[in-house]
């Protein structure tokens, strides 16, 4: 196709590109060119991001000024207020989205604090809070893939709270959200309440994942080592979407499809190349298939916009996939001990940028109160 978009591509093959990154300014105009010309679908935001946003830029500083003032007013309830202005103004730039794909797309990710990622109750009270305060239709509630996070995506999904469940790196973990989903549905439809209008997605993160078994790889040297290099993370979600396709194909979800529910679908996430040997779209043309989504940053998503090829090949491979899981656990590199660590290390990570935000907040409340 002479000229084609990839991004259209992309989504003509099934796919949901939605946009991982936020800033004030984005919604002067550049989201909703996005949504024109590329067919953007959704935005994602989190605590990295907000504080790139916040700390790293003016662009807030007069709201901080306006609100900061009030000591009565934390450093999180101004935080709470800047990013719940910008995920409005985002949710309200994709409400035409959401109405035209009848509540599967337009919608935008707010993540609780990381502090609750191992507190279920904590990340319910949170949950309820920021979606009641936000207000909008097309919200979709953050909330860590923890043991905890399963408890907690259970209960919100039961009261009715669209979840984009996040920080997913092993399958095993994945199919517990996958299942507590259903539970969580099952809980609303015996409630006797509707669940046709809600959504979720499950961030199943990828390129993370190549970065650490890469390293263990390294670490064997042989042939049978390196010739995995560059494979587990896409053959990790690959497993991950065949069992997608086979729990939302099941009978147990036919009688919640039949109430008008939907799958929750897979969301790649961490699809921005860290290896520079690798190719920068590597992450998303591998991962395009039906029922899936791809949360981007805007320096992937130019990079696919501009030489990506948007042909669906997730559905490919199954087989093989398997193999190369087989194969990486005989070289006695066990992956559910790395992707354990991932999810600790990436709650450390969320964690850290939470709190230097909160830092920059109060120092920029000194400042512009001087």
């Amino acid at each position: 196709m002479a000229n084609s978009n990839p991004m259209v591509d992309a989504y003509a093959a099934g796919q949901s590109l939605w946009l991982d990154y936020i800033q004030r300014s984005l919604l002067n105009g550049d989201l909703q060119a996005l949504i024109k010309n590329d067919q953007v679908m959704g935005l994602t935001s989190n605590p990295a991001i907000f504080e790139q946003a916040i700390a790293k830029s003016d662009e807030y500083d007069s709201t901080i000024a306006a609100i900061g003032g009030d000591a009565s007013i934390s450093d999180l309830e101004v935080f709470n207020q800047l990013a719940i202005e910008d995920i409005q103004g985002a949710a309200d730039a994709f409400a035409d989205v959401y109405k035209q794909t009848n509540a599967v797309d337009g919608y935008v990710s707010l993540e609780v604090t990381p502090d609750l990622a191992h507190d279920a109750n904590g990340t319910v009270a949170m949950g309820l809070d920021l979606n009641k305060r936000v207000n909008r239709p097309n919200l979709m509630i953050k909330v860590p893939g923890t043991e905890a996070g399963v408890k907690a995506f259970e209960e919100l999904t039961a009261q009715g709270v669209n979840v984009n469940v996040t920080l997913l790196f092993s399958v095993q973990r994945y199919l517990a959200i996958a299942n507590a989903y259903i539970k969580g549905l099952e809980r609303r439809v015996a409630a006797g309440h509707k669940v046709d209008d809600m959504a979720s997605v499950a961030s199943f993160f990828v390129s993370r994942v190549d970065t650490e078994v890469d390293k263990a790889l390294d670490a064997k040297g042989t042939d049978a080592a390196k010739a995995l290099k560059g494979k587990i993370a896409i053959a990790n979600a690959k497993v991950a979407y065949g069992h997608f396709a086979n729990l939302f194909g099941s009978d147990q979800f036919a009688k919640l499809r039949e109430a008008g529910a939907r799958p929750q679908r897979l969301l790649w996430a961490s699809t921005g190349t860290k290896n520079p040997d690798y190719s920068d779209v590597l992450y998303v043309e591998e991962l395009i298939g039906p029922e899936t989504v791809n949360t981007l940053p805007p320096k992937t998503m130019d990079a696919f916009r501009d030489h990506g090829d948007g042909t669906a090949r997730l559905a490919n491979g199954l087989n093989v996939a398997y193999q190369q899981l087989s194969e990486l656990n005989d070289l006695g590199i066990l992956l559910n001990n790395i992707t354990d660590a991932l999810e600790t290390a990436g709650i450390e990570s969320f964690a850290e940028a939470f709190d230097r935000l909160l830092k920059s907040i109060a120092e920029k409340r000194k400042r512009l109160a001087s």
